[in-house]
């Protein structure tokens, strides 16, 4: 359980830093504490996401993964954020994602920031 909720948030820390970077990553709500709850919510439906969804792209995007030395990966966290974004708004969360480039660099600097917030965060191991 502690280590779900450390992977929350970080989720949750990584998602807010893309969004405070980047303009075409929205967040937003009425108050503070709308912002944050939506913000926890939309990282536990990223993590889901990620869980769920993200080893299958990754398996029937193999090959492509070892013709680009795994740089295809971009390209699979990129479709991650955007399956995010659109069931986001299906669920009436105000969170938006603009565009392909857009969640590619997204991607990016979640997973960069994800992994640092892992690193100094403690685990459940």
């Amino acid at each position: 359980m502690k280590n779900f909720l450390v992977k929350t948030i970080a989720n949750a820390g990584a998602l807010a830093v893309a969004v405070w970077l980047l303009d075409k990553i929205t967040l937003t709500g009425d108050s503070t504490g709308k912002e944050i709850a939506t913000l926890i919510i939309v990282a536990l439906l990223f993590g889901l996401v990620n869980f769920l969804v993200k080893p299958v792209v990754k398996l029937l995007s193999l090959p492509l993964l070892i013709l680009t030395l795994g740089l295809f990966t971009l390209v699979v966290n990129a479709l991650m954020l955007l399956l995010t974004s659109w069931l986001a708004d299906k669920l009436d969360l105000s969170f938006h994602v603009d565009g392909f480039w857009t969640a590619v660099v997204g991607g990016l600097i979640i997973s960069v920031v994800s992994w640092a917030l892992h690193v100094i965060l403690p685990d459940g191991d």
